[in-house]
């Protein structure tokens, strides 16, 4: 069975990022995460990780969207 919460070191492992990068999203609320335990470890549920992977690719395609937007501009302004 696959588990539904993953500790912020397995995130890190996900998304190919180091375990404080993986902390740094979490506390600036990029990535949603629980307290877990009397010792208040982070979990981030799986679902979350994916909705973040997706939010990126969105944010990306706007970002290079309005870079080929720019390139149109500067060509249609030099003829």
């Amino acid at each position: 069975m696959t588990p539904r919460f993953v500790p912020l070191s397995d995130v890190a492992e996900m998304l190919s990022i180091s375990a404080s990068q993986a902390y740094a999203l979490v506390r600036s609320g990029e990535l949603r995460a629980i307290k877990v335990g009397g010792r208040g470890q982070w979990r981030v549920e799986v679902s979350e990780i994916e909705s973040y992977i997706e939010r990126g690719y969105a944010a990306t395609a706007h970002i290079l969207e309005a870079e080929r937007e720019l390139e149109r501009q500067k060509t249609n302004g030099k003829r």
